[in-house]
């Protein structure tokens, strides 16, 4: 609202004052001092500023009670139901916040291009990974809901519990025109178990993913004489390699190299790539939690074993030296941080965020920062398959808006749309469809990093959580029991034997109070 400026006196001695805008929803923003100042400027005798005085406050007595009258005509006018199918064109979309400014503007293009296109608004949400899962059980706790949730840590999530609570839509009807589009692996992540109807059916709708890649500093192997050719496939030899590359940088005695350490793996009880590294750990030694049924194996002699060289595996690499303490209390981006600091010379990560925060720097990019496309082979000589998160979104039961909610995920899931989406967002996250696959984005050897993880893809070495077999699962990751088992190793200085009961004793418990639940 503009303010009632300086008058201007003519030649004749009339006052102009300018017009005043006023809203409809508002009232002109004139002080009272305002008036007195504008009053003792003027150089008139004392009946014209009495007059003019008077003029003004009249003008605003007006114009108050005009915008009044307005307002009490639009009370009228409206009603109970109108204001219902107002507030259902807003769609609050709750989504994982990214981890470079480029996802979430990426983002908020998507969310402006399907307003503009349909004329509905959408109110969006971003939270932190970590957060997402205790901020949507809090809102069905109140009563006030999002409509939709996309969920990058979805092996973690609530969505498969809630899919079998039935507190989850049905988006089978958005699937089923796509589903030859998706690899039926990616599918059966979003094939959830509903304990009311009593059978499966999709509840989710997968967006991308991520997988497990290593990062490590081309530059810095170069310093010891190595280079990418000389690391070794076989699993035992691999581990090696870093530990004695970082005895070398660390014999040169210099300033930046005295407390490097090798191995970037994230120990904190707090952090979702603690577990998820356990977890691909497990895999290379072939142990199974849950079978492809959703049976629980724990209670089997060899899985028991499998945890405990495990978690024997993690303990020996620290108590060496080769991890490094604050690897304790590293959250998500710990490793990243340290990595790009220099800190440590390698660390496997679950996106493709490290690359992407340098893509600045042409050099680091393309030169410096190194990427494997593989992991090494499993202890048995085997090829490794690397875990991968299928990141979906969701709509909630309770939403009071969900056919919009299903056109907004139907336009998200265009081709063309996801395609802008994940190239604008800079790659940090993989296609699902396989149509999108198809942009040369994804393929271009001049990318190092995104042209890699493709490969890593597309020739088949993922597997995907099985959260979809068992939902208790899913808790036994959102309560990283893993991560607080390493903790008890490494802090508390148990055994891993010790260890290893306390991790099965819980993840029984998790499993046996699920059943009762």
């Amino acid at each position: 609202m503009r303010r009632i400026r300086n008058a201007q006196i003519n030649r004749v001695g009339r006052i102009s004052i300018p017009k005043v805008l006023i809203s409809r929803d508002s009232v002109p923003r004139v002080s009272v001092l305002s008036m007195f100042k504008f009053k003792s400027q003027l150089n008139l005798s004392r009946s014209h500023r009495q007059k003019i005085f008077k003029f003004i406050c009249l003008f605003l007595v007006f114009a108050m009670t005009a915008t009044a009258c307005s307002r009490g005509d639009q009370l009228k006018n409206s009603s109970p139901s109108s204001e219902s199918s107002v507030n259902q064109k807003v769609l609050k979309v709750w989504w994982d916040k990214g981890f470079n400014p480029e996802e979430d503007e990426a983002l908020r293009t998507l969310v402006s291009n399907w307003e503009k296109e349909t004329g509905n608004q959408i109110q969006l949400l971003l939270y932190t990974t970590d957060s997402l899962a205790k901020k949507i059980r809090r809102s069905l706790q109140a009563g006030d809901p999002p409509d939709v949730v996309m969920s990058f840590k979805a092996e973690r999530s609530p969505n498969s519990r809630l899919a079998w609570e039935n507190k989850l839509v049905d988006v089978s009807d958005i699937i089923e025109p796509l589903k030859n589009l998706y690899p039926k692996p990616i599918l059966e992540t979003v094939n959830f178990y509903n304990n009311v109807k009593k059978k499966r059916s999709y509840y989710g709708i997968p967006i991308h993913q991520a997988t497990m890649q290593i990062y490590y500093w081309r530059d810095l192997l170069e310093q010891v004489g190595r280079s990418e050719k000389d690391i070794p496939q076989e699993w035992d030899a691999f581990w090696e390699f870093w530990k004695k590359a970082q005895d070398d940088l660390r014999a040169q005695k210099s300033s930046e190299k005295s407390n490097i350490y090798s191995l970037g793996f994230t120990l904190s009880p707090e952090a979702g790539d603690t577990y998820y590294l356990f977890e691909q750990i497990l895999e290379a030694y072939d142990v199974k939690i849950v079978s492809p049924t959703g049976e629980l194996l724990i209670d089997k002699p060899e899985t028991r074993q499998g945890i405990i060289k495990v978690l024997e595996w993690y303990k020996n690499f620290y108590q060496e030296g080769y991890i490094p303490p604050t690897a304790l209390t590293w959250l998500n981006p710990g490793n990243n941080r340290s990595l790009l600091n220099r800190e440590i010379l390698m660390t496997p990560n679950s996106s493709l965020s490290i690359p992407v925060a340098v893509r600045q720097d042409p050099d680091i990019y393309h030169n410096k920062l190194g990427i494997l496309e593989f992991f090494p082979n499993k202890p048995n000589g085997k090829p490794m398959e690397h875990l991968t998160m299928a990141e979906q979104a969701t709509i909630l039961a309770d939403s009071t808006n969900q056919k919009l909610a299903k056109e907004f995920l139907r336009y998200v899931v265009k081709t063309e749309v996801l395609k802008t989406y994940l190239r604008t967002a800079g790659g940090r996250n993989s296609p699902v469809l396989k149509p999108v696959w198809e942009d040369p984005f994804w393929t271009n050897p001049k990318d190092p990093h995104i042209s890699t993880a493709t490969k890593t893809f597309t020739q088949g070495r993922v597997r995907y959580f099985q959260i979809s077999q068992n939902p208790a699962y899913s808790k036994v990751l959102d309560e990283n029991v893993w991560g607080k088992g390493l903790n008890k190793v490494i802090v508390k200085k148990i055994s891993p034997e010790q260890a290893a009961d306390e991790c099965i004793k819980k993840i029984k418990q998790i499993f046996d109070d699920w059943e009762k639940s």
